[in-house]
């Protein structure tokens, strides 16, 4: 099976699941806590948790289902978080949840996506022990994404931050997730500790090229192809990894925060090119996936171990 193809049909199944938990919502909590998850997504942490377990041992996947559900529950409510600290208005084409309603309703739903999290891992189908592991794995990670946010937030305050905070922080609030994903379905699916360990380390890799990828997306996709304005890193002043390097070269990006025009933004992609800023962020990606890759190399082989290592390749490839 081509990655493309397990990537819809596993985000079919986490959408019927969805539906029927979420979809009937008859009070403004509960249907400000569904609103993101019904507007759709890409299903990658769930589809990377199943990929685990059936890598570990094949046809597990149908039991540890829930478990998928809950790491999108708690993919979506660091989202309606992240939203109301970032004064976001647009997420998945919908408005966020504080638009919709307001901010202490969207506190709420996020809380209450949090907790459902912890239900539905509990809903999987594997010896209590099991369980009690994988609970333990999201609630460290939980806090790590917390974190994370709170790091990301302070770079904003800050002249003086180093690659080595950067992914600090990229490997708190984005790679935890994945590798909580990974690990987590390998707990589930009764995998052995360098199994598990050899997973989660995968996870935490690939979800760190990830978000490198998404630092590369925001300066080079035009808006028909990101959905997202192009440069808005830039504009924002944030640290990403891009800014760092190009510092680093002597080009400091601070300069243009603020109002910049599409052609601006195509002259600052020339000029970082010329640096070779975008080749090393690039390749850092691409170190992230390959180790990862190394990693997971000690597992037995299998469709599933193959569809991981698309998964990570694609990771880095996708335009969006």
């Amino acid at each position: 099976m081509e990655l493309k193809q397990y990537l819809e049909q596993t985000a079919n199944q986490v959408d019927a699941l969805i539906y029927r938990y979420f979809g009937s919502a008859c009070d403004d909590l509960g249907r400000a806590s569904a609103h993101l998850l019904l507007a759709g997504g890409k299903r990658l942490r769930p589809a990377l948790l199943l990929l685990a377990a059936d890598a570990v041992n094949r046809g597990s996947s149908s039991d540890v289902m829930p478990a998928a559900l809950a790491l999108e529950l708690t993919h979506s409510f660091t989202l309606i978080h992240d939203d109301i600290m970032d004064g976001d208005t647009v997420r998945r084409g919908v408005p966020t949840v504080h638009t919709r309603w307001d901010e202490p309703t969207a506190i709420l739903a996020g809380d209450v996506l949090f907790a459902t999290a912890f239900e539905f891992i509990c809903l999987a189908d594997v010896p209590d022990n099991a369980k009690v592991r994988a609970t333990s794995l999201l609630a460290r990670t939980c806090v790590e994404i917390c974190e994370g946010q709170h790091l990301d937030m302070s770079f904003e305050k800050r002249d003086d931050v180093s690659e080595g905070e950067y992914f600090k922080m990229v490997e708190k609030k984005t790679g935890a997730l994945y590798a909580a994903a990974a690990g987590i379905g390998s707990i589930l699916a009764s995998g052995n500790p360098s199994f598990t360990e050899a997973l989660y380390h995968f996870g935490q890799g690939i979800g760190m090229a990830f978000q490198i990828q998404d630092d590369l997306i925001d300066l080079l996709a035009p808006p028909e192809v990101s959905g997202k304005d192009q440069g808005s890193d830039i504009r924002e002043g944030k640290k990403t990894l891009v800014y760092l390097k190009a510092r680093e070269k002597g080009l400091d990006l601070a300069q243009y925060r603020g109002d910049i025009s599409p052609d601006q933004i195509r002259g600052i992609v020339a000029k970082l090119e010329e640096l070779g800023v975008i080749a090393e962020v690039r390749q850092t990606a691409e170190d992230l996936v390959r180790t990862g890759i190394q990693r997971i190399s000690i597992l037995p082989d299998s469709e599933e171990k193959d569809l991981l290592v698309q998964m990570g390749e694609h990771f880095i490839r996708r335009s969006y």
